[in-house]
């Protein structure tokens, strides 16, 4: 058997002949790993940032939401009848099991206004339990207090938004800023959050006391209601239970039959974020599958260049079998070129890839993240194509007849 150190030399050198012609037939595989590469990077950093955003969001979350109000005949859709109290929130808290923590919430847009500066924003009126749920935290001062919510203290946490446009640099603690006219003194600043998973800046708002903007802010011919109330479960096992129990709950204190239809409904975020999550990773298979045939081209192409190499060293075939050399030397002779040229091209794809996936994250702004899993997988499909379309022509020339090879012209 020939050593390995000499196949790779006569291989490298036959490679090095025709290089015009070795390097055409590895740009197939040089495009196929690269775009392999970067489209698994695209895709797993639209994973990655999709499950950031879920994350900023809050982990094992219910969202119990009120039922439809109907006028005339004409529903108005889930959301908009009056049906959830405080007193539900607190129920909720205390009477099931696999809740963790629960926060009632009021919202409304209103307009904030520090001296010359005026920032229109979201309010939202909740419990200091929200800090919590939303995995959010508290840059500078306090959080909301159960004392707060007694006296519907009128304080305020401002998002980092807020902030900014209100008062630039300046520090808000202990500042006193007006929402819908009314006096509220900022207690804390949340830290930065960024966008949702539906593209609205979470930064961007205001929290008070959810009796504050009852009974100060949004108040209207249903002082006691909110308009949905966040329930965390104890972890993620247990949201099917807390989903029940909240729902029995509900439906016993809102005195609704067997039968009868509820006047709320309860939203499993989880599932919904899992589903997002789900076609992120589906979306980037089909990317990373579609590049991928760039790979079975350039196999497709190793192939047809060394059928011509047999073919135009027929005759050198038919020597070395003369002098000594036996089937298995020649097909492993030509394997190895193969080999080479898609493990190069290899190689070259993934500097290629990994270059591609930065410049998208610098210049188009995608989020990208090279794995070492994507890496992998390409330069050992590249090897593969290599050993499989290379195996047919190394074939063909180990079963030449050194008798009919030496006559070949």
């Amino acid at each position: 058997m020939v050593p390995l150190f000499e196949i790779l030399r006569i291989a490298l050198r036959a490679l090095r002949a025709n290089k015009l012609r070795s390097a055409l037939t590895m740009l197939g595989i040089i495009i196929g790993v690269a775009a392999v590469i970067a489209m698994f990077a695209v895709g797993s950093g639209a994973n990655r940032r999709i499950t950031e955003q879920i994350s900023s969001m809050g982990s094992n979350l219910l969202v119990v939401i009120p039922g439809a109000t109907t006028s005339s005949g004409r529903s108005f859709g889930a959301g908009s009848g009056p049906t959830l109290t405080l007193d539900d929130a607190w129920a909720i808290a205390d009477e099931c099991p696999s809740v963790a923590a629960v926060a009632p919430r009021v919202n409304g847009v209103a307009q904030i206004v520090y001296g010359n500066a005026n920032w229109s924003t979201s309010v939202q009126g909740t419990s200091p339990s929200m800090i919590g749920i939303r995995n959010w935290e508290i840059e500078q001062g306090r959080n909301l207090s159960l004392s707060d919510l007694r006296s519907a203290a009128k304080v305020c946490l401002l998002g980092q938004t807020v902030a900014r446009q209100l008062f630039g640099g300046l520090d808000p603690i202990d500042q006193v800023i007006r929402i819908n006219k009314v006096p509220m003194r900022v207690i804390g600043l949340l830290a930065a959050k960024g966008s949702s998973a539906y593209g609205s800046d979470q930064d961007d708002t205001v929290i008070v006391p959810v009796t504050t903007a009852q009974k100060r802010l949004f108040g209207g011919p249903f002082p006691d209601k909110v308009q949905t109330i966040m329930v965390q479960a104890l972890s993620a096992e247990a949201l099917a239970s807390a989903e029940r129990e909240v729902t029995a709950l509900l439906a016993q204190r809102h005195r609704i039959r067997p039968g009868q239809e509820n006047d709320f409904s309860i939203r499993n975020l989880s599932e919904i974020m899992e589903a997002a999550r789900e076609s992120t990773r589906v979306m980037s298979l089909l990317l990373a599958s579609i590049a991928s045939v760039s790979l079975l081209v350039g196999g497709i192409g190793i192939m047809n260049i060394m059928l011509v190499s047999v073919t135009e060293r027929t005759r050198e075939i038919g020597i070395r079998m003369a002098l000594g050399a036996r089937t298995a030397d020649v097909l492993v002779q030509f394997l190895a070129e193969a080999l080479i040229m898609s493990l190069l091209g290899g190689a070259m794809g993934i500097a290629l890839g990994v270059g591609g996936a930065f410049l998208l994250s610098r210049v188009a702004g995608w989020a990208t993240l090279v794995s070492p899993f994507s890496v992998g997988l390409s330069f050992g499909f590249s090897a593969f194509i290599g050993v499989f379309f290379g195996f047919y022509p190394a074939w063909k020339a180990s079963r030449l007849s050194p008798i009919e090879a030496l006559r070949y012209e």
